[in-house]
C-alpha cells in the first residue's frame, strides 16, 4: 500500500514498467516521500503545458475567465442558470448552446468564459469567426486542404461560431458547415452566438434544404438563450465600470 498512490503518478505520467518495478523495490520512507514530491511536481508541470497548448489551440477571442462575467444586471441570464452551464453537463451530453441577443450584451464574452471552463477540465476548443471564415475557407479550398481542416475540427470537443447571420457565407461554402455540424453528432458540441433571432437563420442560407438540415442539426439538441437588456458597452462607459464583458 506504501508505493499505490506513486504508482499511479508513474502511470498518469506513461511511466508502465517504472510503476510494475516499484514494487519490487525496498524503498525507505523518505525516498518514497521524495520520489512523491518529485512526480507530482512532473505531473503538475505537463499539466500546465497542457493547458498552455489547448489555449493556444483555442485561439479564443478574448481572454475570459468565468469569475468575472457580470451577472449584476439581468440580461436573461441568472447566477444559478450560469453556475448550471459551468458544470458542464451540456458539454458531456454533446448538447449546444445557441446565445442570441443585441450587439454589446456580452454574448461573446460568455462565449469565451464557458470555453476556458472546459479548458480548465481539459476540453479541446476552437473559436472561428464567421464573418471572417469566408476569407479563411477560400483559402483552404484553393490549397486543397478542406478535407484536412474538417478532419481536425471533428477531433475538438467544443466549436465556437461567432457571430452567426452577421455575414452570410457563400452559397458555395455554406456546405461546409453542414459538414462541420454533421461530425460533431453524438461526438462535440458547439456555442453560437448571433444577433439574429432564431426565427430569421432560416433566410441566412441560399438553399432552404440545406437551411433545413443546418438547423435541425443545430437546434434540435441545443439550449438556448435568449438575453436582453442595453449594451454592456454603453453601460461601462456610462457608469465608468472598466470591466471587460463585452459582445
Amino acid at each position: 500500500m506504501l508505493h499505490e498512490p506513486i504508482q499511479q503518478q508513474l502511470l498518469r505520467l506513461g511511466l508502465r514498467g517504472a510503476a510494475d518495478t516499484l514494487t519490487r523495490l525496498p524503498l525507505a520512507a523518505e525516498v518514497v516521500d521524495a520520489l512523491a514530491l518529485l512526480l507530482e511536481a512532473e505531473c503538475l508541470h505537463r499539466d500546465t503545458l497542457a493547458q498552455a497548448r489547448r489555449l493556444k489551440l483555442a485561439k479564443l477571442g478574448q481572454h475570459a475567465h468565468p469569475a468575472d462575467v457580470d451577472l449584476r444586471t439581468s440580461r436573461g441570464l441568472g447566477k444559478t442558470r450560469w453556475q448550471q452551464l459551468l458544470g458542464l453537463n451540456w458539454l458531456k451530453r454533446h448538447q449546444h448552446l445557441l446565445l442570441l441577443g443585441p450587439t454589446g450584451i456580452g454574448k461573446s464574452y460568455l462565449a469565451c468564459a464557458l470555453a476556458k471552463a472546459a479548458i480548465d477540465h481539459k476540453y479541446s476548443v476552437r473559436y472561428l469567426r464567421l464573418p471572417r471564415l469566408g476569407e479563411e475557407l477560400a483559402l483552404l479550398q484553393a490549397q486543397g486542404r478542406i478535407s484536412h481542416w474538417l478532419k481536425t475540427l471533428a477531433r475538438i470537443d467544443v466549436l465556437i461560431l461567432e457571430d452567426l447571420g452577421l455575414v452570410p457565407l457563400s452559397p458555395g461554402q455554406q456546405p461546409l458547415l453542414l459538414e462541420l455540424l454533421e461530425d460533431r453528432h453524438q461526438r462535440g458540441s458547439v456555442i453560437v452566438t448571433s444577433q439574429l433571432p432564431l426565427k430569421l437563420w432560416h433566410g441566412q442560407f441560399h438553399d432552404p434544404t440545406l437551411a433545413d438540415a443546418i438547423l435541425d442539426r443545430l437546434v434540435h439538441n441545443a439550449e438556448i438563450i435568449e438575453m436582453t437588456g442595453e449594451s454592456m458597452r454603453k453601460r461601462h462607459t456610462t457608469h465608468g465600470d472598466k470591466s471587460t464583458l463585452t459582445d
